[in-house]
């Protein structure tokens, strides 16, 4: 088996900032010239998710209008009692989505569905730089 990894940065606004990172990704499995790997995309932080999700402008809205619902900005957390930094919704809302995926690669493409992107989304509240790692075993 080998494993390739390999690893590209973005600025975020944070606030439920979601960015459609599939052509990154795309380009670097491309770079490998694997066929038929498993691709995993990881983001590192408790604040950060990735996942997949039909990027379009209805959706990048519902998505965390939902979140609202379950970890709201606006209520006081223990963990902002702790750390006094306002963001532990954030940590709620990454720890229920993951940050992390993985796609299987077939014949040089990623097996994702007609209408799936892959997404970071960045829950924190401020701006932040976020590394992704891809790791590409075949």
């Amino acid at each position: 088996m080998s494993v390739r990894n390999e690893k590209f940065l973005l600025t975020t606004r944070g606030f439920n900032d979601i960015i459609d990172i599939t052509r990154k990704v795309s380009d670097i499995v491309r770079t490998g010239g694997e066929k038929n790997a498993v691709v995993h995309i990881y983001s590192p932080g408790s604040t950060v998710c990735v996942t997949t999700l039909e990027y379009e402008p209805g959706l990048v809205k519902d998505l965390p209008d939902a979140l609202e619902n379950i970890a709201p900005v606006n209520k006081v957390y223990e963990h902002d009692k702790q750390w006094h930094d306002g963001n532990g919704y954030a940590h709620i809302r990454a720890s229920m989505i993951g940050n992390s995926i993985t796609v299987p690669l077939a014949a040089g493409e990623l097996e994702l569905g007609r209408w799936q992107q892959i997404v970071l989304i960045d829950f924190d509240n401020k701006p932040r730089t976020r590394s992704v790692i891809v790791q590409i075993l075949s």
